[in-house]
């Protein structure tokens, strides 16, 4: 770099203001800091394009990078896959030539199961079935409780009528 001191600065002052004169050197003073300033910027600009395609090639050398692992990450599965197909597709097929304890399990999944245990689950299942479809809020059922007898609405009439001469009239108005 350029080593410039400050008796530098002043003497190139002293030289600019008689060489230029008083008149002319603050629009040369002022054209030169634009100048400068310019040339910092284009320098700066430089620099940051120079720093993004650094970047970009890094990013470019990685994105291959995790590209070429994740192909072979695809592959060891696939390879893992076939071998695993090919021993199931192997069990399979040597499966069916032996009788042994392959026919007996299969005579177990075809067991009936016990008719009690049917009538236990079918009643479980038509009480959460009515449950879901009735219109009443769960939180109302739970707090009321089931009833425990039904009554008609006459009954009901009858069970909370007043007596005739308890305070007011029997009539409506």
């Amino acid at each position: 770099m350029i080593d410039i001191g400050l008796t530098k600065l002043a003497l190139i002052g002293v030289v600019a203001l008689v060489v230029i004169g008083p008149e002319r050197l603050p629009k040369v003073a002022r054209m030169a800091g634009t100048l400068f300033g310019r040339a910092q910027r284009y320098i700066n600009d430089v620099k940051s394009e120079v720093s993004r395609e650094m970047e970009l090639d890094e990013l470019r050398k990685m994105r291959q990078d995790v590209e070429s692992a994740a192909s072979e990450v695809s592959g060891s599965i696939h390879k893992s896959m076939a071998e695993t197909e090919a021993s199931l597709n192997d069990a399979w097929n040597g499966g069916d030539d032996a009788s042994g304890s392959d026919s007996a399990a299969a005579g177990n999944w075809t067991r009936q199961p016990d008719p009690s245990l049917l009538a236990i689950k079918a009643k479980a299942f038509r009480r959460k079935k009515l449950s879901r479809t009735t219109g009443v809020p769960a939180w109302y059922k739970h707090q009321s409780g089931h009833r425990t007898r039904v009554i008609s609405a006459s009954a009901r009439v009858a069970k909370y009528r007043r007596p005739v001469g308890a305070g007011k009239s029997a009539g409506f108005f």
